[in-house]
């Protein structure tokens, strides 16, 4: 079996992280998932309306197309909004949505990538099922508009649809952060020509696991011996990173560049025991957006 690609990801904080493109096996069950869920949510209402006799047998089909229609679009936009990214489908599925710069879904772009769905699949779609024999030419091009656009996330390296190469966006495999068990034990405690680096609650509030992470393969590379070009890149890593950080956590207190890793380490140590101790209370915190997401719900 072929292994998911690889993309490689610059969020602001400037540390690349490596994710694996979603396959399109997995995005469409993940959106076979989501029709059945609209589509129960739609006969559902479909039948409520026919127990209350408000519609006419002649208009039933036109009422029942339009409850799916109204149900669906909402469905996509608003789950991708609450959840980051992700429907129920996905969800299942683990693959979610994501901004090709880095940035923060906005809402734009969710909206444009579900809207751009409709005119790619489903009124074509509709177009097919609802012609009849004597309209044949308008049913080939419909089915020939599917094919295409269907076709169109095999020919590029994101498997990217129409819909998500006009929002920026593309879908990805979730990562699955794993703490090494023994890292916080090779953070070296502060000698007495270093700073004892403090760290408060609110500070530590802004990044999950992955991100910690990704921090982790960062310390763990100082480890390694370096040639001097390598120790300079390293270094200029270290600077940015810390510069990063402290504007992200709004940490005012000045850190030298021979504090700089001694700062990452101490901060490390901090965030993961804050994470650790939130998970013991169910909060188990997966990347930087968790915040996005609890506002949103």
């Amino acid at each position: 079996m072929t292994r998911p690609a690889l993309d490689r990801l610059l969020p602001p904080e400037g540390v690349p992280l490596y994710f694996r493109i979603a396959g399109v096996g997995v995005r469409t069950a993940a959106q076979f998932t989501d029709l059945l869920i609209t589509g129960i949510g739609a006969l559902a209402v479909f039948l409520l309306v026919l127990a209350l006799d408000i519609v006419s047998a002649n208009t039933a089909i036109a009422i029942a197309a339009m409850l799916f229609f109204f149900i669906r679009i909402p469905y996509y936009a608003v789950s991708e909004l609450i959840w980051n990214g992700q429907t129920i489908g996905k969800r299942l599925m683990k693959i979610k949505v994501v901004s090709v710069d880095g940035q923060a879904l906005t809402t734009q772009s969710l909206v444009v990538r579900n809207l751009m769905k409709e005119a790619e699949i489903f009124l074509p779609g509709t177009l097919i099922l609802t012609l009849n024999a004597e309209a044949l030419l308008p049913s080939i091009l419909a089915l020939l508009w599917v094919m295409g656009v269907l076709a169109v996330p095999l020919f590029n390296r994101r498997r990217q649809r129409l819909g998500d190469i006009i929002a920026g966006t593309y879908v990805i495999h979730l990562p699955k952060p794993i703490l090494l068990q023994d890292m916080s034990k090779a953070v070296r405690p502060p000698s007495a020509a270093q700073p004892s680096f403090q760290f408060l609650s609110y500070q530590l509030e802004h990044y999950g696991a992955f991100e910690l992470q990704t921090l982790e393969g960062v310390l763990r590379s100082a480890n390694r011996a370096k040639g001097p070009d390598a120790y300079k890149r390293h270094k200029e890593t270290l600077a940015a990173i810390v510069a990063q950080v402290r504007r992200k956590i709004d940490y005012a207190d000045p850190v030298r560049p021979e504090d700089q890793q001694a700062f990452l380490e101490a901060f490390y140590k901090a965030q993961r025991a804050f994470l650790e101790q939130r998970q013991l209370f169910g909060d188990k915190r997966k990347d930087k957006h968790h915040a996005i997401q609890s506002d949103q719900g």
